[in-house]
């Protein structure tokens, strides 16, 4: 066995056994920190060695063995490992069932790292599948969905299914393929400084600083590449993810008592799962050679449609104070994605920690030298839904993307306890004078 192939055996051996003592640690310890919680809702979980929690626990513990043969068969590790809970979903449920879904994800990393995503695609598409189903059918009988009818528990169970399925191979799937990426990119950049090195023993000084020069280039240029990989994660995930996760919250109050305004809820939610998937497969697209990007740039007039989809879930209202010139006028494309996103974020983070404030998007472009974008929220009237342990990331995100068009953004508290963020942007020609005279337009 070469030594390579003994490493990876290593590492498949180590990588399962430790899925198995995570997912039966967290089998075991789960319940008795639930008792512990004096705010917790009362899951009923499997007894521990009653044949619910067994037949889990062997679940687990099958998915975790089929891990091992990661290294030869990934494809195939990542069907099987991904069926077994469907198995288990049909012979028997359980509060944790979302257990099943920690091999998948193990699964789904090792696979990405070892094969190349053209060929693994069918694959991921099969796996998606089969997480939907296991959900689907395991989330129906425990909740109980089908006592309502049959069109409402499919829209619900499917609902869940895709969220799970989301949350199981869409995340870990980007963030696996940017991290391979990097290691594509910091071999090739090893093998360039290798030929480089070989062939500076015979060149001048003048060479060895050339070839500095480009090794400064293209630091530079990987970590803009990383940074913008970066803040279109963020964006994706506090945008999209946050509505998800706030309509969820509306449609569990509202699935008994108003289940007319439930299946509203549940439609939204499914918009926004397609919204999120869309998304990432165009953040994909943009890793990959042969997929070019599938939607073009946003652009301020954008904001328009993007208030509109925050309204459902924020008392949001649009102004846009017109000049004498097209809107945005002189206002670069790079520019104008700026504000886009920004006004962006700004909407996640009311719907995230201002709940019920009403909020108002403004689009001042009367000023020939600048267009001023401003996002206010007022006071909260209901308990916010809380953020990440990683906070902070969009308020720098936005100042981040700012400074790299020279614009200027404020964002702080305001008087009566809302919030404002402003974002003031430079034209980089002067706009082209419109017959129409200035004037407001409102969209409420």
């Amino acid at each position: 066995m070469a030594p390579a192939d003994a490493r990876t055996r290593r590492t498949d051996v180590l990588v399962a056994v430790g899925t198995a003592v995570l997912s039966l640690g967290l089998l075991l310890g789960l319940p008795p920190l639930d008792a512990l919680d004096p705010d917790s809702v009362g899951l009923r979980y499997p007894e521990v060695g009653g044949l619910a929690w067994t037949l889990l626990a062997v679940a687990l513990v099958a998915q975790s063995a089929v891990l091992l043969a990661a290294a030869r068969s990934p494809r195939v590790t990542l069907i099987v490992v991904a069926a077994l809970p469907v198995a288990l979903a049909i012979v028997s449920t359980s509060t944790v069932f979302g257990l099943t879904a920690l091999p998948v994800v193990v699964a789904v990393v090792l696979a990405a790292l070892r094969v190349p995503l053209p060929r693994l695609w069918p694959t991921v598409a099969l796996t998606a599948a089969l997480v939907v189903a296991g959900t689907a059918i395991e989330w129906g009988d425990t909740s109980g969905a089908f006592r309502g009818g049959v069109a409402r528990g499919l829209t619900g169970s499917l609902g869940q299914g895709v969220l799970q399925a989301v949350g199981a191979l869409g995340l870990p799937l980007v963030v696996t393929l940017i991290v391979r990426s990097r290691r594509e990119l910091r071999a090739a950049r090893r093998d360039e400084a290798a030929a480089r090195t070989a062939e500076a023993d015979a060149r001048s000084a003048e060479a060895a600083a050339v070839s500095r020069e480009q090794d400064a280039r293209v630091d530079a240029a990987v970590s803009r590449e990383r940074t913008a990989m970066a803040r279109e994660l963020h964006d994706i995930a506090a945008h999209h993810l946050s509505g998800i996760a706030l309509m969820s919250a509306v449609v569990d109050r509202q699935i008994d008592t108003d289940p007319e305004r439930a299946h509203d809820g549940v439609r939204q939610v499914r918009e926004q799962s397609t919204a999120v998937l869309e998304d990432l497969r165009r953040l994909v697209g943009l890793l990959r050679d042969d997929a070019p990007a599938e939607r073009a740039v946003e652009t301020v007039t954008g904001i328009v449609d993007l208030v509109e989809q925050a309204r459902h879930r924020t008392a949001v209202e649009l102004v846009v104070i017109d000049g004498e010139h097209p809107l945005a006028d002189g206002i670069g494309p790079l520019t104008q994605l700026v504000a886009y996103r920004t006004v962006q974020e700004a909407l996640a983070n009311v719907a995230l920690h201002a709940a019920g404030a009403a909020c108002t998007v403004t689009v001042d472009d009367r000023d020939p030298a600048h267009l001023t974008v401003r996002v206010e929220n007022g006071v909260p009237t209901a308990p916010s839904v809380g953020s990440s342990p990683a906070g902070g990331n969009g308020l720098r995100g936005m100042r981040e993307r700012a400074e790299l068009v020279g614009a200027r953004l404020q964002a702080g508290p305001t008087g009566p306890g809302g919030w404002l963020v402003e974002l003031v942007l430079g034209r980089e020609a002067r706009p082209a004078s419109a017959p129409s005279a200035a004037g407001d337009e409102v969209a409420g």
